[in-house]
């Protein structure tokens, strides 16, 4: 625990006191890591998801995550509402329309034409693709061997233990704990940009409704709001503080779903999720294997490699977090569970908010991809500005970000603690405080160093030796699945 927190105040301290320094290294690392590698980040998400559909079609899909008379803690409702909030809620909000938006007057790859219906299904296919199967794939193999591993297993709740079919006793040493300090601060770095995106969004939304000027300052006072809120949370526990969040917050966000569906082209919509769905699939394979190869680095970079390694930079903090609420269940109804339903979900999301901005900026010039280009944060409130209510609408869009921001942060103050006390499902008070003071000060120091440049950045260089542990669990998960069933037979 020492190392992780020592690690962690270095580079709060170094963004406090030289962000530029900070920002200037981490923009070398991100360079470095994305033109020699990025080819694995995409390579890894594509096998993880082989991994995972083959698993849950075959015999072991009908094995336990526990003994084989555990039975689900959580009802299937409040089990997907805090895999939904507490994962990735806070996207639905920061990217929901700012994505579409963008690659509607920039197609990825150049694709198609700017400002085109058909770059608004190009735009819907690539979003889709960010937010739908290849992230919950790695969420969901984490999770699966995590879960393994803690329950049926018997092991501590700590990535190293994940790698003692490979790595035998050398994960009770320094090889293990060397590994746990990893996992620490991928999952710091990972939630932290996650937090810096909700304070930006927050703030935007209160210059919309109030005119609160839209500045640094003003987003720190926001993280320290929420990460008082988040870490008196998280010191409440999974069962009440995290899951009480996320019904809430799933319940809001189906009304304003429901409320922007109404009143929006419901017609284009239903016709551009068929045919974005459409063009998914059919370019599935192709889309996966994209590389930079004619010298576009920039999208990648600001993209698809960046979203591909903040999801893995939240696969420790999500594959115990999915552990946790996901005892009992069988692998097969845990693949589908949270690797099918999450992405349906923001795809229709995505339609109904990317979709309906789309169509505004097509049929009135209503200019969002223009200020999204600008400060995306302001994409979400200048779409729900166009209809009635807005006031309405936009408040609950504020008190949403609010709601997921918490949720998730808990989440993640959650397992920190957990990953720090050598797994121990019942953090002490004092642990729970401490990450939750640290995660909101490295958010406030990448903000300071750089702000949304800095976040991002930081995820991708965290997410880089993770990538590696990613794979070693998986192989070391296959091992454990083909022991047990040996045993079985």
């Amino acid at each position: 625990m020492l190392v992780s927190v020592a690690v962690t105040v270095v580079v709060v301290a170094w963004g406090g006191a030289a962000g530029g320094s900070l920002s200037s290294a981490s923009s070398g690392a991100l360079n470095w890591i994305t033109s020699s590698f990025g080819w694995l980040y995409l390579l890894s998400a594509l096998g993880i998801l082989v991994f995972l559909v083959g698993l849950a079609l075959s015999p072991y899909g009908r094995l336990r995550l526990g003994r084989d008379e555990d039975r689900p803690q959580f009802r299937t409702r409040s089990w997907i509402a805090m895999i939904l909030s507490a994962v990735m809620g806070i996207g639905l909000i920061s990217y929901g329309v700012a994505e579409p938006v963008s690659h509607l007057a920039a197609p990825p790859h150049g694709l198609a034409d700017p400002m085109t219906r058909d770059a608004a299904v190009t735009a819907m296919q690539f979003s889709f693709f960010d937010w739908g199967l290849h992230a919950w794939g790695i969420f969901a193999v984490m999770g699966l061997a995590m879960a393994w591993s803690t329950y049926r297993k018997g092991r501590p709740s700590l990535v190293s233990a994940l790698l003692r079919p490979i790595l035998g006793r050398r994960v009770d040493g320094w090889v293990g704990g060397g590994i746990d300090v990893f996992a620490v601060f991928a999952t710091l770095f990972g939630t932290t940009t996650s937090l810096g995106l909700g304070a930006l969004q927050i703030n935007a939304g209160l210059g919309s409704l109030f005119g609160v000027p839209v500045s640094t300052a003003v987003q720190v006072i926001v993280i320290a709001v929420v990460t008082l809120l988040f870490t008196v949370s998280a010191v409440s526990g999974v069962a009440k503080g995290i899951r009480y969040l996320s019904e809430t917050a799933m319940g809001l966000a189906g009304l304003l779903l429901v409320f922007i569906v109404v009143v929006g082209p419901s017609i284009y919509l239903a016709n551009l999720l068929v045919q974005s769905l459409g063009r998914y699939a059919s370019q599935f394979f192709a889309m996966s294997l994209i590389t930079p190869a004619d010298g576009d680095l920039a999208f990648m970079q600001w993209w698809t490699y960046f979203m591909l390694a903040w999801w893995l930079s939240w696969a420790a903090f999500v594959g115990v977090f999915l552990a946790r609420i996901s005892r009992g269940r069988t692998i097969r109804e845990f693949v589908l569970g949270v690797l099918v339903v999450p992405s349906v979900v923001f795809f229709v999301w995505f339609t109904a908010f990317g979709g309906t901005a789309m169509h505004l900026d097509l049929t009135r010039g209503a200019g969002i991809a223009a200020a999204a280009a600008q400060d995306a944060n302001s994409a979400f409130f200048l779409t729900l500005d166009q209809f009635p209510l807005a006031t309405v609408t936009s408040t609950l869009a504020i008190v949403l970000v609010v709601l997921f921001f918490v949720s998730g942060a808990d989440a993640n103050t959650y397992v920190l603690a957990m990953l720090t006390t050598r797994g121990s499902e019942r953090p002490p008070t004092w642990c729970l405080v401490l990450w939750g003071v640290l995660t909101g000060a490295a958010a406030v120091a990448l903000l300071l160093a750089g702000g949304l440049q800095a976040l991002q950045n930081m995820a991708i260089v965290s997410s880089a030796p993770f990538l590696l542990i990613v794979l070693a669990a998986t192989a070391a998960f296959w091992k454990d699945l083909r022991s047990e069933q040996l045993v079985r037979t």
